[in-house]
């Protein structure tokens, strides 16, 4: 019959066809980040805007018009908790290593006509925010164990054991006794 295609192989063409017309997926990389300040009352200093501006601002310096050019489409600073000084920056996944050596030259964060020294720690590179925050989970139990290590008396042990049942990702039944550390995977214990 004329107008039909009697291949399955043009049908599939045509279809690729109509796919190629449909929507662009972009793929982003997002860097998991230590703000390490000189002192840590420095961070409560810190947003959103002026940790952005300054990791364009080191682009530009580092890398010219190519660099803020090819990472200004898609960079953001789309988590910070000026708390701990965890920052998550989301950029375009082929130009994620320019932002990557970037950051290791950043010597300080300007807010407010304020210089405040610091360095940025990058801690997990990711395709999604889902593995970020599965890393940062695994990330601050490690901490907290090291917390627990060096505590000294009975009362810090105790607050530091609340703040891992607290993170932890199984569900604790209060009758359960909580041995500390002893079960965390990973964890050393001498």
């Amino acid at each position: 019959p004329a107008g039909r295609s009697v291949g399955g192989r043009e049908g599939e063409r045509e279809r690729g066809r109509e796919g190629e017309r449909g929507m662009v997926r972009f793929k982003s990389r997002y860097l998991l980040c230590e703000i390490v300040f000189e002192k840590p009352q420095y961070r409560q200093h810190i947003d959103v805007g002026s940790v952005n501006r300054n990791v364009r601002n080191a682009i530009s310096q580092m890398h010219g018009d190519f660099g803020i050019g090819c990472c200004s489409l898609r960079l953001e600073v789309t988590y910070l908790n000026a708390y701990t000084g965890i920052v998550l920056i989301r950029c375009q996944k082929d130009f994620y290593r320019i932002l990557s050596t970037t950051l290791l030259f950043i010597t300080f964060l300007e807010t407010k006509n304020q210089k405040f020294p610091c360095f940025f720690n990058t801690l997990h590179v990711a395709g999604t925010i889902r593995s970020c925050q599965k890393f940062l989970i695994q990330y601050n139990r490690r901490q907290l164990v090291l917390l627990l290590r060096d505590c000294k008396t009975k009362k810090e042990r105790e607050s530091v054991q609340t703040s891992l049942l607290q993170c932890s990702l199984k569900v604790w039944n209060e009758d359960q006794p909580y041995h500390g550390y002893e079960d965390m995977e990973g964890a050393d214990t001498d």
